[in-house]
């Protein structure tokens, strides 16, 4: 069943074109990578996906209205800053916004659901803690719970482990995998092709002003389409751990 499906979908700014005439679906049980260069558009796609900007084509989510929307999709954007000093726990309990009613007090549920967000992003221990006085990367972690504390079918994630330390940047990948692993998905935009060869099912590659691929990771990023795309070469093996890539060096 498709969760999301964007249908020539395209976005003009100051009268540029920043992409057209992307198409593609999202499935239950898959992390899909969203990849390609800086200024490729990977965040204003996701954010016209969304309908939180003007957009050319159709998507189905942002057609859905707003409360609807937050109820099938999580939305964690680029930005990690926060803004005023309340514990831990109480952002990652405003996830479950979408799931109260006017004026309704979070639930047994929704503090369950809070707790194990804390605890997949090993924040438990922090969560009294003033989320002002954390550093940038446990700042990230904080609105990662967040959003898996919404408990949606689908979580978009604008280069969620930008900033983090490499143990939490391979342990929220593999958060997502657990929730793909029980039928939910997650479109994540990052520039590290290691790690998205590694945890995503399926990579989809902007460049050139529009989708030039949308496969498995293996499939996708071919030495061509390295070159091409990003000006580089890469080493790529398949191990009994998993596929392992390393981009070697510059082209051009």
């Amino acid at each position: 069943m498709s969760l999301v499906s964007v249908t020539d979908l395209g976005v003009r700014m100051g009268g540029r074109a920043v992409f057209s005439d992307v198409s593609f679906e999202i499935g239950a049980g898959e992390v899909v990578g969203l990849i390609g260069p800086n200024g490729a558009g990977k965040t204003t796609l996701m954010r016209a996906l969304l309908g939180l900007l003007p957009f050319e084509g159709q998507s189905t989510l942002a057609a859905l209205p707003a409360a609807e929307r937050a109820r099938l999709a999580a939305w964690m954007p680029q930005s990690r800053e926060i803004a005023w000093p309340v514990s831990v726990e109480t952002v990652v309990m405003l996830g479950r916004v979408p799931h109260l009613g006017t004026l309704q007090r979070p639930g047994e549920e929704d503090r369950a659901r809070v707790a194990a967000a804390l605890e997949r992003m090993e924040l438990a221990e922090m969560r009294d803690r003033p989320a002002t006085q954390l550093s940038g990367g446990e700042q990230a972690r904080v609105l990662i719970a967040r959003a898996l504390a919404q408990d949606t079918p689908l979580l978009i994630a604008d280069e969620p482990i930008a900033g983090l330390d490499p143990a939490h940047q391979i342990s929220t990948m593999q958060s997502f995998a657990a929730l793909a692993d029980v039928g939910k998905s997650v479109l994540v935009s990052m520039h590290d092709l290691g790690l998205a060869v590694r945890h995503c099912t399926r990579l989809v590659l902007l460049g050139e002003g529009r989708m030039i691929a949308d496969g498995p990771p293996g499939e996708v990023l071919t030495p061509e389409r390295l070159a091409r795309v990003f000006g580089i070469s890469a080493w790529y093996k398949v191990t009994e751990e998993g596929p392992v890539y390393q981009p070697l060096e510059v082209l051009r």
